[in-house]
C-alpha cells in the first residue's frame, strides 16, 4: 500500500506542478484538459475547417444539377439586294432521358460524401489530439521522472564519495556514479526536449503556433475500458469510412445511369419570327433539331463507368478487410499494454524502489557493493520508462479504435 501511495504521490506532482509545469511557465494561458483539447480543436483545426468547405460545394453542384439549360437568343438578317430580311428566334434545349433527375441524383450522393468525409475528419481529428494530448502527459511526467532520476544519481554520487572518503570504497566507485550521473543528465536534456515537441505537435492541432495552454492536465492511469471485439466488428459497418466506401458504390452506379441517360439526344426546339422585307410582312419560324446517334453514343463514357462500379466495390471491401486487420491488432495492442501499465505500476516500479533503498543503505553499511547500487538505480530506470512506454502504447491504440470507430462506438476520455 505504501509503495502505491508513493507512485500515486508522484502522478499528482507531475500533473499539478512538477517540473514540467516550470519549464512551460513562459508560456501563455492556463492547464489545458482534454474535454477542452478537444473542443477547442474542432473550433480551430485548419484541415477540419478545409473539409468543412466540402460540404458547401457539394450543395453548390446540388443546385447546378438541377437548373435547366438556357434559352438561346438568335437574330439573322438577310439581304436580297431590295429589301433584306430579319429574323429574331428563341432555341430552347429540352432534355430527355431523364438527365436531370439523374445529374441531381449524383450530385445529393456527392453532398452525402462530403458529410461523411468531414465526420470522418473530425474523428481523425479526435485521435490525433488524444494521441497528442496523452504524448505531452507522458512527456510531463518523464520530464518529472526525469528529475527524480537525477536525484536518486546525486544521492548515489554523495554516498559513493561519502565511502571513497571515509576509505571504505575504491575512487572508481565514484567515476561510475559520476558516469550515471552523466547518463541520467543527458536523458533530462531529451525529456526536456521532447517535451517541447510534444506541446508544439498538441499546438498545431488545435490551430495555433503558440501554445495557448501553460500545461496539460489529466489523469495518465485513466483509459476507457477495453471494448470487446465482437461488438467493435459488429459495428464496423457504422464507421464513416466504410459508409464513405458505400456512398462511393451507389454514387458511382448512378453515374452509370447519367451516361446512360446521356447517350440519348435532347432535342432543341426554335421559336421566332423573320420579317420578309419585300412584301413588308412578319413569319412564325418553329423549328426542331435532334442530333443523329450515329457514331458516339456515349458508350465509351458508360464503359468506364460501370467499371468504376466495379472498382468502388474492390475499394470496399479493401477497406473492410484492412479495418478488421487494423481493430483486432489494436485490440491485442491495447490489451497487452495494459497488462504492462498495472504490472509495472502496482508491482515492479515500487519494488525496484524499495531494492534501491534497501541497498543504498546497506551499501552505506558496508553490505553490498557500489556496483549493485548502479545495477539497482539502473532497474529502477529501466521500470520508469517502460511504465511510460507502456503508457504510450495504450494510448496509441485507443487512438486508432478512436480513428476507425469514432462516432460509431464513442469511447469516453476524462
Amino acid at each position: 500500500m505504501k509503495s502505491k501511495l508513493w507512485l500515486l504521490s508522484c502522478f499528482i506532482v507531475a500533473l499539478t506542478g512538477g517540473p514540467a509545469a516550470t519549464q512551460a511557465a513562459s508560456l501563455s494561458g492556463q492547464s489545458l484538459t482534454l474535454p477542452r483539447a478537444l473542443e477547442d480543436a474542432e473550433a480551430a483545426n485548419p484541415d477540419l475547417a478545409a473539409v468543412r468547405w466540402n460540404m458547401d460545394i457539394a450543395d453548390g453542384g446540388h443546385q447546378q444539377a438541377s437548373l435547366l439549360p438556357n434559352p438561346e437568343a438568335s437574330w439573322y438578317s438577310e439581304d436580297t439586294g431590295t429589301q433584306g430580311e430579319v429574323t429574331v428566334a428563341v432555341t430552347q434545349k429540352i432534355l430527355t432521358g431523364g438527365k436531370r433527375s439523374a445529374r441531381m441524383e449524383v450530385a445529393a450522393h456527392g453532398q452525402s460524401i462530403a458529410a461523411l468525409q468531414f465526420e470522418q475528419q473530425r474523428n481523425q481529428l479526435r485521435a490525433d489530439i488524444i494521441e497528442a494530448f496523452y504524448a505531452a502527459l507522458i512527456a510531463q511526467e518523464q520530464l518529472k521522472l526525469a528529475e527524480q532520476n537525477r536525484a536518486v544519481a546525486e544521492r548515489g554520487l554523495s554516498v559513493a564519495n561519502t565511502q571513497v572518503q571515509a576509505g571504505r570504497s575504491s575512487p572508481i566507485e565514484a567515476r561510475r556514479s559520476q558516469v550515471q550521473l552523466a547518463e541520467v543528465s543527458l536523458g533530462l536534456n531529451r525529456a526536456q526536449r521532447d517535451l517541447t515537441v510534444a506541446y508544439r505537435n498538441l499546438t498545431a492541432l488545435l490551430g495555433s503556433s503558440v501554445p495557448p495552454f501553460r500545461q496539460v492536465e489529466g489523469n495518465i492511469q485513466y483509459f476507457p475500458p477495453v471494448p470487446a471485439e465482437e461488438i467493435l466488428l459488429d459495428r464496423l459497418k457504422n464507421t464513416r469510412l466504410l459508409q464513405l466506401a458505400a456512398r462511393q458504390i451507389e454514387q458511382n452506379e448512378a453515374s452509370v445511369a447519367l451516361e446512360k441517360a446521356n447517350r440519348i439526344p435532347d432535342l432543341a426546339v426554335t421559336l421566332g419570327n423573320k420579317r420578309l422585307g419585300e412584301v413588308n410582312r412578319n413569319v412564325l419560324v418553329v423549328g426542331v433539331s435532334l442530333p443523329l446517334p450515329l457514331f458516339d453514343r456515349n458508350q465509351g463514357n458508360i464503359y468506364a463507368a460501370s467499371k468504376r462500379v466495379g472498382q468502388s466495390r474492390d475499394v470496399r471491401n479493401a477497406t473492410e478487410l484492412r479495418l478488421q486487420a487494423e481493430t483486432r491488432q489494436s485490440l491485442a495492442q491495447w490489451q497487452a499494454a495494459l497488462i504492462s501499465v498495472h504490472s509495472l505500476s502496482e508491482t515492479i516500479i515500487p519494488a525496484a524502489r524499495q531494492t534501491l533503498d534497501n541497498i543504498t543503505r546497506g551499501f552505506e553499511a558496508g553490505k553490498f557493493e557500489f556496483i549493485d547500487v548502479l545495477d539497482a538505480q539502473r532497474t529502477l530506470l529501466s521500470a520508469r520508462t517502460e511504465y511510460l512506454q507502456a503508457v504510450g502504447d495504450v494510448t496509441r491504440a485507443w487512438a486508432q479504435i478512436e480513428r476507425i470507430y469514432g462516432d460509431a462506438f464513442v469511447l469516453k476520455a476524462r
